[in-house]
């Protein structure tokens, strides 16, 4: 059970560790593209590939979707981003339960978007988690863990990372189910990785150079973090943190680079990209748009 790329990486070690996957649940297909044509999840694709029946119920609270799910008579269910609420009647149908590959070190950053929010609290370190399944937001008890350094790494890196870590994790688990017992979690230290507003990923240059580098991070490759000049938006994808010796109001462009004064410092933007453009360095983005020094950016 699962959706975005994120969530690939468990499947694929699935079908090679020699599982039955008996059927894969992901969420319908979405439009995308300039025409908004229909397209399959990342899972709903890789699915296909290999063989196995898909189903992508808009909810699982019918009962008829409840009854469809548990006439599979699944040992497991294996969740990973999947992006629906599993009602209890769906996490008592496997015979041991649903298990789930979380993108963070538990019960640091439970819900739905671990790996940005790691990110721009500046976490060193992040990891996945396996557990099983309750009713709570990511309260249930513990299986395995394993770390991962963030660096300067933005977020579609660690994401790729953590899934192949998780799928590891995952398959070592499946392994031996009784040598990994559950573990609840602790209280302390408990965070929320609340869900990503479109709004979080407008660049706020009022934020000190290491905050909107870390923004930048967060929101790198997708959906970008962005800034509005002229009517048009431009997205940073990958920026450097900078010391400034004097000054200058926040969002303003402080040399013929594009380096832009934060509140302190400033940031020295290295892949940048255009509405409508594809991915290009700062020095070519500035052969092409006219972003003078005083420039100020909103």
């Amino acid at each position: 059970m699962g959706t975005p790329d994120f969530a690939v990486p468990s499947l694929n070690a699935l079908v090679a560790a020699g599982h039955e996957v008996v059927c894969v649940y992901t969420q319908p297909p979405r439009p995308a593209g300039r025409g908004k044509r229909l397209h399959p999840s990342p899972v709903q694709a890789r699915a296909g590939t290999l063989g196995i029946a898909v189903r992508s119920p808009v909810r699982l609270r019918d009962a008829e979707a409840q009854a469809e799910f548990a006439a599979l008579d699944a040992d497991v269910a294996v969740v990973a981003a999947y992006g629906l609420i599993l009602p209890q009647a769906v996490l008592d149908a496997p015979r041991r339960g649903c298990i789930n590959v979380h993108a963070s070190l538990l019960p640091r950053w439970r819900g739905a978007a671990p790996i940005q929010r790691a990110i721009l609290a500046g976490d060193a370190v992040t990891g996945v988690t396996i557990m099983q399944m309750e009713a709570g937001l990511d309260t249930g008890p513990t299986m395995a863990s394993g770390e991962l350094t963030v660096g300067g790494s933005d977020a579609g890196q660690v994401t790729e990372n953590l899934a192949t870590l998780g799928a590891t994790l995952l398959v070592d688990v499946l392994a031996d189910l009784d040598s990994h017992p559950p573990v609840p979690q602790p209280e302390d230290g408990i965070t929320y990785a609340a869900k990503i507003d479109k709004a979080e990923s407008r660049l706020d240059f009022n934020l000190s150079a290491t905050q909107v580098v870390r923004q930048i991070r967060a929101f790198a490759p997708t959906p970008g973090a962005w800034f509005e000049h002229a009517g048009e938006r431009f997205r940073i994808l990958e920026a450097q943190a900078l010391l400034t010796p004097e000054p200058a109001r926040p969002g303003t462009i402080i040399d013929d680079r594009l380096t832009v004064a934060c509140n302190p410092g400033a940031i020295l933007p290295l892949s940048v990209q255009r509405a409508g453009r594809g991915v290009m360095t700062a020095e070519d983005l500035l052969r092409g748009c006219a972003l003078p020094p005083g420039t100020l950016l909103a």
